[in-house]
């Protein structure tokens, strides 16, 4: 046996495992593939767009009104939703208009044919004292009448939070960043 041969095999395929490694890591804690399944974020994202999910948005930076993130549901489903309440705050719906601490805030990344229908807090599981309390958030689907988000199953601990969606990559005619 020629241990030069083998001394070189080795090398070579030590460069091989690392960028399998490296690869494998950054898969895991910093981007991954997802999709959107089901109407709750159209138009923003349609079901079966393809996007980047940007797993270390969160462990780096804040959590903002207005970031469309990946939740993890009771560990069973991840689920696609916009931040809308952060910690601390009072959310309320009312004649379609969106208050945070009771001042009318703009979703401009909402079309005007978006009907959300009026909710306080009292509506919402796991709020104390009509506020959201800390490391958790209000979410919500951009498409109001048929979303599965906060309105349902309560507030979303911040752990939950997989990370931030980031690029849709499929269908390529709608490539770019989602909003």
């Amino acid at each position: 046996m020629d241990f030069r041969n083998l001394k070189e095999f080795l090398k070579d395929a030590s460069v091989y495992i690392l960028v399998i490694i490296f690869v494998l890591f950054v898969v895991n804690y910093v981007f991954t593939f997802q999709q959107n399944v089901g109407p709750s974020m159209s138009p923003t994202l349609e079901n079966g767009d393809a996007f980047i999910l940007n797993k270390l948005a969160y462990k780096v930076g804040k959590i903002k009104r207005g970031n469309v993130v990946v939740i993890n549901n009771n560990n069973s489903k991840y689920l696609v939703k916009r931040i809308i309440g952060l910690p601390g705050e009072t959310v309320e719906f009312k004649d379609n208009v969106l208050y945070i601490n009771g001042v009318a805030y703009k979703e401009d990344y909402l079309g005007s044919d978006v009907e959300t229908y009026d909710f306080t807090m009292n509506d919402i599981k796991g709020t104390t004292g009509g506020k959201i309390p800390d490391k958790h958030y209000l979410v919500l689907g951009d498409n109001r009448t048929n979303s599965s988000d906060s309105r349902e199953f309560g507030l979303v601990w911040e752990k939950e939070i997989v990370g931030r969606t980031t690029i849709r990559i499929w269908p390529l005619n709608k490539f770019g960043l989602v909003g």
